[in-house]
């Protein structure tokens, strides 16, 4: 029996695919992505740079795009098709089970909840993942950005490394780390809601074609990625505000104490600075990163773009 959907990007199409989204979509918008963090540093927008210099802090985003996106896909698409595998499995034995699955439209074993399930597992660990290269080149990033160091990313970076003789090898990995908890707090809620949503949208658009074998093209997937994204960004803006004023205060802050003091002082307001830029650079961003994904993933397996 024919496979009812596309088959799996393997490892080297998803790591060399998700190398190109990264660095394709971190570039196309990092004056956005600077306007936002300006929005909600401390300091204040103007006094943070206002409009000048919004190419600060582009040398750490290069360096950490391509790395971080190809451990999210690699890592995403080796979870998604291990799960997948187990449950059509589990439920080969017999034909008990059997049902519509709403987001690929086909017929296919298992429950109609268990794909979308195996999408939020996957794009959760995949997170993970890609956060052990994303947070270092945020925290320097965003100190360029918010013109800390002369706006330098080599300044900041070197500011980080310079605390070794006073803080040791294990401080320096801290602060290089600062806000990594509030960093996943964030990503995973963002890529619980993005992917499974962007994974049924693209479920949709292959059922519109009359075949949930048949992948959908890169434009396609940069609409449902722009939608996708921006109903995922809108969502979580209050955990991407606190992960900002944390990696930007200038001592160590617990993220509790961030959040008390937020609310104590200026109320709700604050956690929803930044959301238009937020919301326009990540549904831009949706559409560029899982566009160029798609596309790179359709063309190193030979499929119509």
């Amino acid at each position: 029996m024919p496979s009812s959907q596309p088959p799996q990007p393997p490892f080297a199409t998803a790591l060399l695919a998700g190398g190109i989204a990264g660095t394709t979509v971190d570039l196309s918008l990092f004056p956005l992505d600077t306007l936002k963090t300006r929005l909600q540093s401390h300091a204040g927008f103007f006094p943070s740079g206002g409009f000048r210099g919004i190419y600060r802090g582009v040398g750490s985003a290069v360096v950490g795009s391509a790395p971080g996106a190809a451990f999210f896909f690699c890592t995403y698409e080796g979870v998604k098709g291990i799960l997948s595998s187990r449950r059509q499995r589990r439920h080969s034995i017999g034909i008990d089970g059997i049902e519509k699955d709403p987001v690929h439209g086909s017929k296919t074993a298992g429950k109609s909840w268990e794909a979308p399930l195996e999408h939020m597992v996957a794009a959760s660990l995949g997170e993970v993942a890609a956060c052990a290269v994303r947070v270092p080149t945020e925290v320097v990033k965003q100190r360029a950005q918010a013109g800390l160091h002369g706006g330098s990313s080599a300044a900041a970076l070197g500011a980080i490394l310079s605390q070794y003789k006073t803080v040791g090898l294990t401080g320096v990995w801290r602060e290089l780390y600062r806000g990594w908890g509030i960093t996943v707090m964030r990503e995973v809620p963002f890529t619980v809601i993005q992917f499974p949503l962007w994974e049924a949208l693209k479920g949709w658009g292959r059922r519109r074609k009359g075949g949930g074998s048949v992948e959908v093209s890169a434009g396609e997937s940069a609409l449902y990625g722009s939608v996708s994204g921006a109903v995922a960004a809108g969502i979580t803006t209050p955990l991407d505000v606190l992960k900002t004023r944390v990696m930007l205060s200038k001592e160590r802050e617990k993220v509790f104490t961030v959040l008390r003091d937020l609310l104590r002082n200026h109320g709700i307001r604050p956690f929803f600075a930044g959301i238009g830029p937020r919301v326009m650079w990540i549904s831009a961003g949706g559409a560029i990163f899982l566009g160029s994904y798609q596309w790179a993933v359709n063309a190193l397996q030979g499929n119509v773009l």
